[in-house]
């Protein structure tokens, strides 16, 4: 294990297709194999796809859960985490990332962009959500073009942070 532990977080949709829920194992694959601690909402779909991509590697998965039953977690997830705050623990999920892979996504994914991105927190785009205010393009969003070049970005911009 490194000296400092890399907390990467995972966001994305819950229920996905197939393609997007093996790119999402692939990024989880990936965090793992560069020694780095998976965040996720601990739920399915992305969440679920990433934990078991990391799982698989032998990665630390953490699950910030919405309920207050450890057991809802995925069977992918290390250490589960009960916070009893619903859709308010996207937040939680941010906050313990130092940087954040979105993949797919609804408006919760939406939301913890937003968070991130407030909190300076570099979000790093696969198949995501783009922005853009009063017509213009915002580049906030760091498009990716794979799962290694994500995890790679989310890497750097962690590395240029500390």
């Amino acid at each position: 294990m490194k000296d400092k532990l890399i907390f990467i977080g995972v966001i994305g949709g819950g229920e996905v297709p197939p393609q997007t829920a093996s790119l999402a194992e692939e990024v989880g694959r990936e965090i793992a194999r560069q020694g780095a601690v998976l965040v996720c909402g601990g739920l399915g779909g992305v969440m679920e796809a990433a934990c078991k991509g990391a799982s698989r590697e032998g990665g630390l998965t953490i699950g910030i859960l919405p309920g207050d039953n450890r057991l809802a977690a995925n069977p992918h997830v290390s250490i589960p985490i009960v916070t009893g705050l619903g859709h308010a623990r996207n937040v939680a999920v941010v906050k313990s990332s130092q940087a954040i892979i979105a993949i797919d996504g609804s408006y919760g994914t939406l939301s913890e962009i937003g968070h991130a991105l407030q909190n300076g927190i570099p979000v790093i785009g696969l198949n995501t959500w783009s922005l853009s205010i009063d017509g213009r393009a915002d580049d906030s969003i760091i498009p990716a073009d794979s799962p290694k070049d994500a995890i790679n970005r989310a890497i750097a911009l962690i590395s240029n942070q500390q």
